[in-house]
């Protein structure tokens, strides 16, 4: 009785040993290079000292680093420098619009926290939902000045063009 019950145990595992690698372990594809899944890097990336702070504003990567439609982009992250000093992240910007049909093609993010006077630069930084990070952005030098009033309307002249002279 003890043999057979044996016998069975050692079929029962050598069964569940050949299903399970029949099954597979749930790898079903060769690893992805971390250049394939890496957000492309943005490059238009622009700043403008506004009211509130310093203005930026800079356009959606669509595909990721090696090619292929990017559909899993999760946030930005913000970066700043003191003039020629270390970027540190000082902001963040979700992306909630994965699953929606028209996507939202530019972002903007302003930093209320810049200095009148500072000399700053800036680079964003891309990530998607696994965390896969996109090299810098281009950086941009901005000072943090006094933006210039809207022209006032009581006072703004259009310009009246010239006649030309007959000839």
């Amino acid at each position: 009785m003890k043999s057979r019950f044996g016998v069975l145990a050692i079929v029962a595992i050598f069964s569940f040993i050949a299903a399970a690698s029949w099954i597979g372990c749930g790898v079903k594809s060769p690893p992805v290079p971390p250049q394939a899944a890496r957000p492309q890097r943005i490059l238009d990336l622009h700043a403008v000292s506004v009211k509130g702070g310093i203005k930026l504003t800079w356009g959606r990567p669509t595909t990721y680093e090696m090619g292929g439609k990017m559909r899993n982009l999760g946030y930005f992250a913000i970066m700043r420098s003191e003039g020629n000093g270390v970027f540190n992240e000082i902001g963040e910007v979700p992306v909630t619009d994965q699953a929606r049909f028209q996507q939202q093609q530019s972002f903007s993010y302003i930093d209320s926290g810049a200095t009148m006077g500072q000399s700053y630069a800036y680079q964003i930084v891309s990530y998607t939902q696994d965390n896969y990070r996109s090299m810098p952005s281009n950086p941009v030098n901005i000072e943090r000045t006094v933006p210039r009033p809207p022209p006032n309307p009581e006072n703004f002249v259009i310009p009246t063009p010239t006649p030309l002279p007959l000839p």
